[in-house]
């Protein structure tokens, strides 16, 4: 496990990504940086390359899930959890099958997303 994990934060919402960020940065992880659609975190990624990513589904520009693919086609190592506040079982599938090492549901619970993000670097 990297000593800093850096985290990169997808989500079309920034109030949301701040209660990710702010989740993830008290326990130790570190802001690689934040992306609004899956266009901006494709890009991010290749540029900052972090240790984990945590992916919202439906964005603006390019669904989180065809994100999650070009990120799993540039780098098959990647971590990606999914941050969704979409119940629809079928997406969620469909991200774990890409590639996502686990999905948290919004409003999500800090421990909840602290252990996600954690296990996934188990």
């Amino acid at each position: 496990m990297p000593e800093t994990k850096k985290v990169l934060v997808v989500d079309d919402s920034l109030v949301m990504r701040e209660m990710i960020k702010n989740t993830l940065c008290k326990d130790g992880f570190v802001l690689a940086g934040e992306a609004s659609n899956g266009l901006e975190a494709l890009e991010q990624y290749k540029a900052l390359k972090p240790d984990l990513v945590t992916m919202d589904i439906v964005m603006p520009q390019e669904h989180g899930i065809d994100a999650l693919k070009k990120i799993f086609e540039f780098d098959k190592n990647a971590r990606v959890i999914v941050v969704s506040g979409l119940h629809q079982k079928s997406l969620l599938m469909e991200a774990l099958e890409a590639g996502a090492r686990d999905y948290v549901i919004k409003p999500f619970d800090a421990k909840e997303l602290l252990e996600a993000a954690n296990k996934s670097f188990s």
